[in-house]
């Protein structure tokens, strides 16, 4: 017999009995639908403990967020960030309506339990499905908006910021702080999503490290003078990652292969490149007679 009820923290709690025996779990979640989400799995955790004996290694969703999150996964700190903002956002509120968040809050979710399971803190791994079911932005800027940007983002230094991460197919965080020990005559090394990455400098990315000085920006600083710069413009719904896109895309239309192309862009696999760019070259097909 099992009973989901909340406390006057208005934190639900499940409690489970069994031949006279019972066990009360926090659920870790202020919201009922969640709780009755979490219900199904935990009650068969506190069932089995009634009656193989209780395993303190045995974690609800909430402490194993928090030792996931203390782990050394050899993280940046803005991927630290992102997790623990998703994990609160699925404590609070559950899974969140928007498509793209949802999914990845399900990513992250499942990464933890994943990893419990491997780490024996939770007795098996169940993986939540729905992890790829995002909406793929397909925004990119034409030839005069680029133009609009390169002639009248200010001040100067982020102007030029804008161009090499045009260029370069960077991502912000991979070049808002460069050290000149990782810049070579023709590529420089980065601290990409996957760990270090190779990025090629063409000549125009090239012309501007040689007629500049490098960036040290903020983590608030890009996208804060990107927003401001963009809403000067007119320039609507437009991203700073926007950048990385069109750049892809103008190779794909200037014939470039898509496997040369995901290399470039630091794609773990030329699938993800198809994934993001098959949708956008559809429009880009000729005429043809069936």
């Amino acid at each position: 017999m099992s009973s989901v009820y909340r406390k006057k923290s208005g934190t639900y709690y499940l409690s489970v009995s069994y031949q006279g025996q019972r066990l009360t779990k926090s659920l870790g979640t202020k919201n009922y639908k969640t709780a009755r989400s979490i219900k199904a799995d935990l009650e068969k955790e506190l069932l089995t403990q009634i009656i193989h004996g209780a395993n303190p290694e045995c974690l609800i969703f909430k402490d194993l967020m928090l030792r996931y999150l203390e782990f050394d996964h050899g993280w940046k700190d803005s991927t630290y960030k992102l997790n623990k903002r998703l994990f609160n956002g699925y404590l609070k509120t559950g899974f969140p309506k928007n498509k793209t968040t949802r999914a990845m809050t399900v990513r992250v979710v499942n990464s933890c339990n994943r990893w419990g399971f491997k780490n024996e803190l939770i007795p098996k791994y169940n993986p939540i499905p729905g992890g790829n079911n995002y909406n793929v932005r397909d925004r990119v800027f034409t030839v005069s908006e680029l133009k609009t940007l390169f002639d009248s983002v200010t001040p100067e230094h982020f102007n030029q910021f804008v161009q090499f991460a045009y260029y370069t197919g960077a991502r912000s965080g991979e070049i808002r702080r460069i050290s000149s020990q990782n810049v070579f005559f023709d590529y420089m090394l980065v601290d990409g999503k996957s760990g270090r990455r190779v990025v090629k400098l063409n000549s125009q990315a090239r012309g501007i490290l040689d007629n500049n000085s490098l960036w040290d920006y903020t983590i608030n600083y890009v996208p804060l003078t990107w927003r401001r710069n963009v809403k000067r413009l007119g320039i609507a719904n437009a991203r700073f990652h926007d950048l990385r896109r069109t750049f892809g895309y103008n190779l794909i239309k200037q014939g470039r292969p898509i496997y040369e192309v995901s290399k470039l862009l630091g794609h773990s696999s030329v699938v993800t490149t198809e994934k993001h760019y098959a949708p956008l070259m559809a429009t880009d097909v000729g005429d043809f007679i069936l």
